[in-house]
């Protein structure tokens, strides 16, 4: 098999994977890892190992997840939830590091204090792919969910700011706090002004490609340019592509384009769902590369490993302990103020939140880029892969079951009151533009009477607050339309099959795939 084959077998795999993690209620991204550790131990001459660059693993896995993250969240939801997250994303990433390079510089002798941070600006970070993968899967309630999201997307840029002025200490033979701090602040604003340019430019752009197809190709390419160009300028690229992210959600979002938004999304799914898939496979298989150079004296490193989990995993916990009784307390304040809950609001949530540390892809990567003369290189690397490992198997296999014993999921009635106010506030704006449309006399009377009516139907069910109205006229009305929808779609598959059958039996194939798709669209706006 070639290198090439096995990226086609971890994107199959990832594939089949996925609908079994489903059944089994287990995040994929474990089962993955699990599948490329399989791959791992077959020999290389079945299975060969996938020599990939460390430099171009951060570029080419890291851009697409994290755009692709941004479109599901959004910048108000960040804003929302600010305090919190900055607490995760940047004060526990440097106590982290800081905890864990003491820890190494007592296990490891001869390790510099650059070296040792440098380790613990690699384990420090929980892995955005990972956490948003296994939040959205869980039923968690929305606020830890932005929680885990606005973590996993913002720790990067800390992790990675520490890191790479901890390898350039090790180099130079120098460190220095005051280089750390000053980094990081160019860092964070020389990125956030590239990735709001390269929004604005995209956004123009965007608007002016007349296709869905060209606007999906476009956007991704984005995230890459984003990235690539605060790389090149030592600013963070992580912190580039989310600016350059939240930007296009919150900006360029045209409330006409329904064809282009159901076909980004789905794009976007397929592009999170294979390249995560290609990371976490990767993570198992990379193992290949660190075993062989500690076969002959393995025990006392993987000792270490385990010492090195045991913190990193307890600095997370004895975290949440202190600062979750700080947010709760905060918390209560501010809801007996009346305002609206946005932390962690029990020590159910901080127990959550702790177990939900799991580290993947930013983690093997910056640990495969160390440079080849590091101090103690090997041993670093299998840290690093033993904290990955089990964090992202042990927490990860476990996390659900945690979520289930504590009880920790939203509320059902509370998302459908979230929807019932998102669908009463668009009714409003529809009747709004009814009654302009027809003071203007663009609307015949009876088919203003009926929309009318529809819409008022509608507000009149959201104001009631239930799901279903008493009023046995609507019920009549759902009923009808609901058989009405039923009916509509056997008829658009009764026309689609005629569409394909005609294009099977030598019909011009550009004219039935134009009838199919305005066909395929009906079909996805009445369902």
């Amino acid at each position: 098999m070639s290198q090439l084959g096995v990226v086609f077998l971890l994107a199959i795999a990832t594939i089949l994977i996925t609908p079994l993690a489903e059944r089994l209620k287990l995040p994929y991204p474990v089962l993955i890892t699990v599948f490329g550790l399989i791959l791992a131990v077959i020999p290389n001459s079945v299975v060969p190992a996938l020599k990939l660059e460390p430099d171009l693993i951060l570029p080419l896995v890291l851009p697409p997840l994290l755009y692709a993250a941004t479109q599901r969240s959004s910048w108000r939801s960040f804003l929302a939830n600010a305090r919190p997250i900055l607490l995760l994303a940047v004060a526990l990433v440097f106590v982290s590091t800081a905890v864990v390079a003491a820890v190494a510089s007592a296990l490891m002798p001869g390790l510099p204090l650059a070296g040792a941070i440098a380790l613990g600006a690699i384990v420090a970070a929980p892995d955005a792919a990972a956490a948003t993968s296994v939040a959205n899967r869980l039923n968690l309630p929305r606020r830890l969910v932005a929680l885990i999201e606005g973590e996993g997307l913002f720790n990067d840029v800390t992790a990675l700011t520490l890191y790479q002025v901890a390898v350039a200490g090790v180099v130079t033979g120098s460190f220095s706090a005051l280089r750390v701090g000053g980094l990081f602040v160019f860092s964070a604003v020389a990125a956030t002004v590239i990735g709001l340019l390269v929004g604005v430019l995209s956004r123009y752009l965007l608007r002016w490609l007349p296709t869905a197809t060209l606007q999906s190709g476009l956007s991704l390419l984005v995230p890459f340019v984003s990235y690539v160009a605060a790389d090149r300028l030592e600013a963070s690229g992580v912190l580039a592509v989310l600016a350059t992210g939240f930007y296009l959600g919150h900006f360029a979002a045209d409330p006409d384009d329904a064809e282009g938004r159901l076909q980004s999304r789905s794009f976007w799914e397929v592009v999170e769902l294979l390249v995560t898939g290609f990371a976490f496979g990767l993570i198992g298989l990379e193992l290949t590369e660190v075993l062989p150079q500690l076969r002959h004296h393995l025990l006392h490193p993987l000792i270490d490993a385990g010492i090195v989990c045991v913190v990193v995993i307890g600095v997370r916990i004895g975290w949440m302990l202190f600062a979750g009784l700080l947010s709760r307390t905060r918390e209560r304040i501010r809801t007996s103020a009346g305002a609206e809950p946005s932390g962690v609001r029990s020590w159910r949530e901080s127990a959550v939140l702790a177990w939900s540390g799991m580290r993947g892809v930013v983690t093997v990567a910056t640990a495969l880029a160390l440079p080849l003369d590091f101090p103690q290189r090997a041993n670093i690397l299998l840290i690093a892969f033993a904290v990955i490992l089990v964090t992202l198997v042990l927490q990860g296999l476990t996390l659900p079951a945690l979520v289930r014993v504590l009880g920790v999921q939203a509320s059902s009635e509370k998302q459908r009151r979230a929807q019932r106010q998102i669908v009463g506030a668009a009714a409003k704006a529809a009747l709004r533009r009814l009654q302009e449309l027809t003071d203007s006399g663009d609307v015949p009377p009876e088919l203003y009477d009926r929309l009318q009516s529809w819409y008022q139907a509608v507000l009149n069910r959201m104001r009631a607050g239930e799901d279903r109205d008493d009023d046995p006229e609507l019920a009549r009305r759902l009923a009808m339309r609901h058989e009405l929808i039923g009916l509509e779609a056997e008829l658009l598959s009764a026309a689609r099959r005629s569409v394909l059958e005609a294009r099977q039996q030598g019909a011009d194939p550009e004219a039935a795939d134009h009838v199919l798709r305005r066909l395929d669209l009906r079909a996805i706006q009445r369902g």
